[in-house]
Order: structure tokens, then C-alpha cells, then sequence
């Protein structure tokens, strides 16, 4: 595990502590019509949000998809939404993620193969099955300097989230283990 005394730190200084800034969950058709439509209420079921559609950026025609047809759906869930989305997602991967997972800047991503794996989750037959990809990016208070509109900023190298930082987070927040 982690050093304790990235947690003995954090403790110390609030700005140090990292968060969950947002957790977005993708789900890929591959196609537009009715198993996207099916998509989007599966995951308007899971997650309480509209999902957004999202286009593809090409045509690829050994695959049958043209450029700006519609061929996935995502929404992005804040705050207590979002850590009560990981919360159940987590416990479908049996709290196990690899530590391949995370990112240089501590962000993660996992999938889900079948929607139905989390709790609380019924199949319907007439909508199917579908998988999911989640991504959650942890941040620090204050790396919005480097996004806001106004007096813009760089956010120092050591403000950045480390990959240990943000494993040390999700295991005692989340009680993840990692593979």
C-alpha cells in the first residue's frame, strides 16, 4: 500500500486532500437507432441523468459507421452522485482495479461488462445487456486556476495528484485493492 505519510499529509493541509472532481460513464454502441436508444435508457436508469450522445469523428467503413452518426452515449455525474455511482460500480468489479488503471495525473478508468452486475440493477429483456466504461478524475481544491476563464494560472508541480496519492484515496475511501 501507499505511504502513510501521504495520508498523515493530507490530513494536515485541506488543499492537499484530493477529491472526486467527476466520473463519467461511457457506453459505445457502435451504431445508431434503436440499440443506442436502448443504450441511453439503460443508462438514464443507472445513473438518473440524461446521457448526452456523442457522434463519431469517422467514417470507418469496415465497420458500417459514417462521420457524425451517432454511436455512443455518456454522462458525467458530480458530487454525491458521482461517489454513490462508484460506490455500486465498485463493488460490480468485486473492489479490485488494476494499478494499471491509473494515469500520470491519478485519474482512473475501469469497465463494467455487463450492467447488470451492479446491484440494485434489473434485467429488462426487452432492453438488453450493455457495458460500460467508467472514468473518475480526482483533483486537488484549486486546480481550477488552471481551467477558469478569467486570471488564468498554472497549478505547481507539486499541487499535481501522483498515481500512489490518488491509490492511497480510493483504498481508504473506497476500500479498493489493487491487482
Amino acid at each position: 500500500m501507499p505511504s502513510k505519510e501521504i495520508s498523515v499529509k493530507r490530513q494536515e493541509n485541506t488543499m492537499l486532500r484530493p477529491r472526486i472532481e467527476k466520473v463519467a460513464v461511457n457506453v459505445s454502441v457502435g451504431k445508431s437507432g434503436e440499440p443506442l436508444e436502448k443504450a441511453m435508457t439503460i443508462l438514464e436508469e443507472l445513473t438518473g441523468q440524461k446521457p448526452c450522445v456523442r457522434r463519431a469523428k469517422k467514417t470507418i467503413r469496415d465497420f458500417g459507421i459514417r462521420k457524425k452518426e451517432p454511436i455512443a452515449c455518456l454522462v458525467t455525474l458530480r458530487g454525491e452522485k458521482a461517489q454513490a455511482f462508484l460506490r455500486k460500480t465498485l463493488q460490480a468489479v468485486d473492489n479490485k482495479i488494476p494499478r494499471t488503471s491509473f494515469d500520470q495525473q491519478g485519474n482512473f478508468s475501469f469497465g463494467i461488462g455487463e450492467h447488470i452486475d451492479i446491484s440494485g440493477t434489473k434485467y429488462s429483456p426487452e432492453l438488453g445487456i450493455i457495458g460500460m466504461d467508467i472514468s473518475v478524475i480526482l483533483r486537488r481544491p484549486g486546480y481550477r486556476v488552471k481551467h477558469r476563464r478569467r486570471a488564468k494560472s498554472s497549478v505547481g508541480s507539486k499541487h499535481l495528484l501522483t498515481p500512489d496519492e490518488a491509490e492511497s484515496f480510493i483504498h481508504e475511501t473506497f476500500g479498493v485493492e489493487f491487482t
